[in-house]
């Protein structure tokens, strides 16, 4: 199947959208056996007899409310429901899935593996762009957004994180029961469940803060990374808008980690990466900046990739500057005389899947944001960033509407002067 992006292929159906998801899990860690109840409230958006769902579990029962269910069929990652009569558009329903697995990575090629992964003694999520069929049915397209509430049982001795709040949390025996709650909606490749032997670090800052992670990972060169959280979540407000989260949580495992992981209300970080080195301080910096941009505006389709990263890579060079490091324009110069040196082999504005990832993006992305900072000049540039977030968040956005959005905000045409930077291989001048 085609699926509902063309950069992700066989994922996502574009019939429907799903407003809530509500997932009742039980994990046990040494045999990496998942047992899953998901309920999936629904709503069509065009005349509907089947419903295709992402998933890459056995599904061992269906149901939709209400509804009969005619037949369902479990093939490459994908569950279709055929329904024995038709959802009108507009019409919610809701899909019970009760299925079970031993969870790991998606692999699709030309991209990482990306979903549930098993740690040397825990687990990580990280299921950009096509991972959160690994551990729950779901509608994967990055412009269905939904909330969620997500309860797991697993063993007493480890600790839990998911991508919202903590509800509560009950001991009974030899498990305890962890329940969360996300009330802003986000794409099931930002919902994220981590579990380690951690303990929890509160920060006192503008915004409920936390860090989870080893018991002695404050040894490391932990003050200059993920102790000035407080100080960027604060300086990140001030320059984006108020955080669009009801709090943040960095999780650090014990495992080293090649690059952290993005996911909505939390960040994940190996070991490594609690260090003073700006290599780490940036990228603390980055994905806390996903929040804003990528976690509460996202994309609708993955072309658009450079709303996300370029947006974060940009927050980069900001809070260097506000900590005493490099500015901004000297990012800005250093990674333009890297990129003039380079052939581009994709315009910014659709990178292709092979390439959507790479440094170029990021950092075109950047040196485009910096061009217009310039362009439009700094009291309407940043007014630009912060009433972005506030007209979109929770929203899927496309390059376009940041076009249109900024043309509005300059009181003038800005798409010719997009146009180089975004539809064009050869890299333009920075503004003097």
């Amino acid at each position: 199947m085609r699926g509902a992006d063309p950069y992700i292929s066989g994922h996502g159906d574009l019939r429907y959208a799903v407003a809530h998801y509500d997932l009742s899990l039980t994990y046990a860690l040494p045999s990496n056996k998942l047992d899953g109840t998901a309920v999936l409230t629904c709503r069509a958006l065009e005349p509907l007899s089947q419903v295709a769902l992402d998933l890459r579990l056995k599904p061992l029962k269906v149901s939709v409310a209400g509804r009969r269910v005619s037949r369902h069929k479990f093939l490459g990652g994908r569950l279709t429901i055929s329904l024995a009569e038709q959802v009108e558009p507009g019409e919610e329903f809701t899909v019970t899935v009760k299925y079970s697995g031993n969870p790991g990575p998606i692999r699709k090629r030309g991209q990482d593996p990306a979903g549930w992964e098993e740690l040397e003694d825990g687990v990580i999520v990280a299921s950009q762009p096509h991972g959160a069929p690994s551990w729950f049915p779901c509608n994967d397209r990055v412009s269905d957004k939904a909330t969620y509430d997500l309860s797991l049982v697993t063993a007493a001795d480890y600790h839990v994180e998911f991508s919202g709040e903590p509800v509560a949390v009950q001991r009974r025996g030899a498990n305890r029961t962890w329940t969360f709650r996300q009330t802003e909606p986000i794409a099931p490749y930002l919902a994220t469940v981590q579990i380690g032997r951690y303990t929890v670090t509160e920060q006192e800052a503008v915004v409920p803060l936390r860090v989870v992670g080893p018991a002695n990972i404050k040894r490391h060169g932990f003050a200059a990374s993920f102790g000035r959280q407080p100080e960027m979540i604060a300086f990140f407000v001030d320059r984006f808008g108020p955080y669009p989260f009801s709090g943040y949580t960095a999780v650090i495992t014990d495992d080293p980690l090649e690059i952290p992981l993005e996911s909505a209300s939390l960040s994940t970080f190996g070991r490594n990466f609690a260090s003073d080195d700006w290599e780490s301080v940036r990228l603390v910096a980055h994905e806390m900046a996903h929040q804003w941009f990528g976690n509460a505006v996202t994309a609708g389709e993955w072309r658009d990739i450079w709303l996300h990263e370029g947006f974060a890579c940009y927050a980069e060079w900001l809070w260097s500057q506000e900590c005493g490091h490099r500015s901004a324009e000297e990012w800005a110069r250093h990674h333009h005389g890297i990129l003039a040196e380079e052939t581009q082999r994709a315009p910014l504005s659709d990178p292709t899947p092979a390439l959507m990832f790479e440094d170029w993006v990021y950092k075109r992305g950047a040196l485009t944001l910096h061009a217009l900072r310039s362009e439009v000049g700094e009291e309407t540039f940043f007014a630009i960033l912060r009433s972005w977030v506030s007209s979109h968040r929770g929203g899927s956005v496309t390059t376009q509407q940041f076009i249109t959005h900024c043309s509005q905000a300059a009181e003038r045409d800005l798409a010719g002067w997009f146009r180089p930077w975004l539809d064009e291989t050869e890299l333009p001048g920075l503004p003097g």
